[in-house]
């Protein structure tokens, strides 16, 4: 099983490898252009940027949620611009404790690149350890990528509408305990969850130096979610299926079977009113 956490340590002696590749996906979602501007005042030496919104998503039609999967060929041709080829170790890295760069670390693996690992403790903790910073974009790097997607890894909205028929199937939600139980939505148009989701607030994969819990823990905490659902049928969603990532990081993170992505997520849902909500009283 291929590595999926690397400590600062480890990432910066392997700064200049040729068999290594850094991604840096600094975002916020009430400032879209702020991780641009952070990558271009310092990042990791070599680390190549890739925009949540524009690189790791794909065209939104109103429907679709706020983070479509994109176009497959047009991604893979971005990460063979920027030399990943087979056996290519790639690093994925962010502010906000994988927020983001788990979407990364899933789309390579759901694209067949299992070599990909997130940074442990982000570029919060590279910048306290006073690690190398570069204000220099690496030039482009011709790889061998071939993409061959997982196409099993992921559910759609009708799948989701039928899940509550089948006992076998758990959705785990992982947005913030609040915005789950419809006491508040800053973001989307409707509050609330799917009828039969549970919630795990993505984080509670982290300590709270915002490193990842160790596997065990996370084992421990896990199982005792999913209950007697095995971990494969699990489906996980979030705000816009970039967050969800994080639950399926951590569950293989403690050596379960992440499961499946719905892209969609709550975005998704909720921009039919006539899908059913459910909220806390």
């Amino acid at each position: 099983m291929e590595k999926i956490l690397v400590g600062t340590e480890e990432l910066e002696r392997h700064l200049g490898d040729p068999d290594w590749v850094v991604f840096d996906t600094r975002h916020d979602m009430t400032d879209t252009d702020r991780g641009r501007r952070s990558y271009a005042a310092g990042h990791i030496p070599g680390a190549y940027f890739l925009h949540v919104d524009d690189d790791l998503s794909g065209r939104k039609t109103g429907t679709n949620g706020r983070h479509p999967l994109p176009d497959l060929a047009a991604f893979a041709a971005k990460i063979d611009a920027r030399g990943v080829k087979p056996g290519t170790q790639v690093v994925v890295y962010d502010d906000l404790n994988g927020n983001f760069a788990v979407r990364l670390w899933w789309m390579l693996r759901w694209l067949g690149h299992e070599k990909v690992a997130l940074l442990d403790g982000g570029w919060p903790l590279w910048d306290h350890e006073e690690r190398p910073v570069s204000t220099a974009e690496p030039a482009p790097r011709k790889g061998q990528f071939v993409a061959k997607p997982h196409l099993g890894e992921t559910v759609d909205t009708p799948f989701v509408e039928r899940f509550r028929e089948d006992p076998s199937i758990v959705l785990i939600d992982a947005r913030a305990p609040d915005r789950f139980n419809g006491l508040k939505e800053p973001i989307d148009p409707v509050a609330g969850h799917i009828p039969g989701a549970v919630n795990r607030f993505w984080q509670k994969n982290l300590q709270p130096d915002g490193r990842f819990k160790a596997p065990a823990e996370l084992r421990k905490e896990y199982d005792a979610l999913l209950g007697p659902h095995k971990p494969e049928l699990s489906v996980h969603m979030c705000g816009s299926g970039v967050t969800a990532c994080h639950n399926m990081f951590a569950m293989a993170l403690a050596g379960l079977a992440p499961g499946r992505l719905y892209p969609g997520s709550w975005s998704e849902w909720c921009a039919d009113r006539s899908r059913p909500v459910s909220a806390r009283p």
